[in-house]
């Protein structure tokens, strides 16, 4: 397992869960200083112009790019893959589809999280599960093109009524027909969801794809009460060989939070 760290290039999501947040250039120098592996990116649009950076800045500081996240269109935007609107629906697909083709750059899966949406309104869940059927069938065989899988990630109660849980989520993907959607373990979630987050890990195996490393108040792992030992475990058991990657709240500061998540990251690895 390696090691990585949020960047966000979004405005909107500062104080959010994401570590640095001072552009591409401050983010990539102070992940490799510290000595993470990889860098995750949240961009506005996979078309905004301090992408153009990246290619040059993970070459120069050696690192990888563990995945690129799609949240910006529903936090700018206001895109979501289950919105009643077929428009909305359709602009949703085409922004995920650029972030899948620039991650895929770099060997990289895009995530979809807050850009699932929700069922509400006059909207069913049945209604809503065809829909985000229907953009992961096809989202999945375009970033298949890539050779990289697409992540979706089961979120909290609060943000989504869709999938909650990985076991439940492990069903449904089971019921796709394209194999090339992974599920996104972010833990700060499968705290407030599930009775036994290693269990949880366990239920969904190799559909693991990547794991936000994240602690019980979504802060580093280590200024909460979660217990990493069966985690890691858990994650050694079903051959999970990605990222543990910190997509957490900067607090106490941003230097703090990437100084105890990689220093939780090489204790839970040994």
């Amino acid at each position: 397992m390696r090691s990585a760290i949020t960047v966000s290039l979004v405005p909107e999501t500062k104080g959010g869960p994401f570590v640095f947040s001072s552009g591409l250039a401050d983010g990539c120098a102070r992940a490799a200083a510290l000595g993470f592996d990889a860098v995750e990116v949240f961009p506005p649009a996979a078309d905004a112009p301090e992408l153009a950076e990246l290619p040059g800045l993970i070459e120069r500081h050696r690192l990888s790019v563990a995945a690129v996240g799609t949240g910006a269109g529903w936090v700018v935007k206001k895109l979501m893959l289950t919105h009643p609107d077929a428009e909305v629906r359709g602009r949703a697909r085409e922004f995920i589809r650029a972030i899948i083709d620039f991650a895929g750059r770099f060997s990289a899966p895009a995530i979809i999280g807050s850009m699932q949406g929700r069922w509400e309104g006059g909207v069913t869940r049945a209604q809503a599960l065809v829909w985000l059927g229907e953009a992961l069938e096809d989202l999945g065989e375009h970033a298949a093109r890539h050779r990289v899988p697409l992540l979706y990630e089961p979120l909290n109660r609060y943000e989504t009524n869709l999938f909650n849980r990985l076991g439940d989520t492990v069903a449904w993907l089971g019921t796709l027909r394209t194999r090339n959607v992974r599920i996104l373990a972010d833990l700060y979630h499968m705290n407030i969801e599930e009775t036994n987050l290693a269990g949880a890990l366990i239920e969904a195996g190799s559909l693991v794809g990547h794991v936000h490393f994240a602690d019980s108040n979504r802060r580093a792992i280590g200024f909460g009460h979660t217990d990493v030992a069966p985690i890691i475990a858990a994650l050694r058991r079903i051959g999970y060989a990605g990222y543990l990657s910190a997509e957490i709240i900067p607090l106490p500061d941003d230097a703090a939070a990437a100084r105890q998540t990689i220093a939780s990251v090489r204790q839970a690895l040994g």
